[in-house]
């Protein structure tokens, strides 16, 4: 098989939107362990936003984008034996989704399930996976247990909303706008809260007859905190997962005892799949929720590969809801 050429977006350095430049690139042979995947559609999120602007340190220069994307298989490299061209799969972990073609290590890939669109896949590995470790490993969500979800409109809070509920919580969300509002109520919310004309702690209060939460997700940041700590029951866990509105600087340790004996945790999706059993086990529970019914993925917005500055733009400033989806 000979070299062929393929184009991806790449970073030379960290800044705005304009630093992402649509390049063409080599694509050599799929080496050992890896397969060759041209991209059907490739998720956009927070964590390239992070990448591309330096809050999040790139490893080296230039730097493919992207976490998250599904296609089908086009070639196999050697010792490879568990995949096959034309096998539909789908990944999250590994940079340079941003791509046409890409080669890829299989530690990384899922078989996509038959009843379950390319698209949709794309779409929904990080987002999806990202509100399983959360719901069922990061705090144990059950019939028991009342929950605050900030950004409850956004891709990880659309899917976490219908998950939640489904495992017979009380869901509270948070969201900027009536529409967000709207949106969120329709994907298992049983309260979703407008942080832009109510005070969120008060209405948390308010909903839980003064007790609090027992859990507060929280992936906002800067313009959350220290509220979201405002909202828990004593002993209860605040989960900062992302900082969309920027990083929370000079965190304190003794706030924690003040509010109530809390605990804290800063968690991220790559330490829960860190092994290929973990992650295969964390995309399976996800297909069999939305294969089951009980999680439906909005894809609200695409736009083409070569787009993909404007797609961050409107990720930044609050435009999307649900996932966004750039198709090569």
């Amino acid at each position: 098989m000979s070299m062929k050429k393929t184009h991806a977006i790449r970073i030379h350095e960290n800044g705005g939107p304009e630093v992402m430049k649509l390049e063409e690139v080599d694509l050599p042979p799929p080496g050992a362990g890896e397969v060759q995947i041209r991209h059907a559609a490739i998720g956009l999120n927070f964590i390239d936003v992070y990448f591309r602007s330096g809050l999040y340190k790139a490893p080296y220069f230039p730097l493919p984008l992207g976490k998250e994307a599904a296609g089908t298989v086009t070639a196999v490299g050697p010792g490879v034996s568990d995949f096959a061209v034309g096998d539909r799969v789908a990944y999250v972990g590994s940079d340079g989704a941003y791509s046409v073609e890409r080669n890829i290590e299989t530690r990384f890939i899922v078989k996509v399930p038959d009843d379950i669109e390319l698209e949709t896949a794309a779409s929904m590995m990080l987002k999806g996976m990202t509100a399983e470790y959360l719901l069922n490993r990061t705090f144990k969500v059950g019939p028991e247990t009342v929950l605050l979800f900030h950004a409850a409109a956004g891709g990880v809070g659309l899917i976490a909303g219908q998950w939640a509920k489904a495992l017979g919580a009380t869901v509270i969300g948070t969201a900027g706008s009536p529409e967000k509002v709207k949106l969120a109520l329709e994907h298992g919310y049983d309260h979703v809260i407008d942080y832009s004309s109510e005070s969120f702690v008060d209405r948390v209060r308010e909903i839980t007859g003064g007790k609090g939460v027992d859990v507060v997700y929280d992936s906002v940041g800067r313009d959350t905190f220290p509220h979201s700590l405002d909202c828990l029951k004593p002993r209860g866990m605040w989960v900062t997962f992302g900082q969309s509105s920027g990083p929370i600087e000079n965190f304190n340790l003794a706030i924690l005892n003040q509010k109530g004996s809390l605990f804290a945790t800063r968690p991220s999706l790559f330490a829960y799949i860190a092994t290929p059993e973990e992650m295969r086990a964390s995309a399976k529970a996800l297909f069999a929720v939305v294969q089951g019914s009980k999680v439906r993925i909005n894809i609200n917005q695409t736009y083409p590969l070569s787009d993909a500055g404007r797609a961050h733009t409107d990720l930044e400033t609050r435009k999307t809801s649900g996932t966004t989806l750039l198709i090569p």
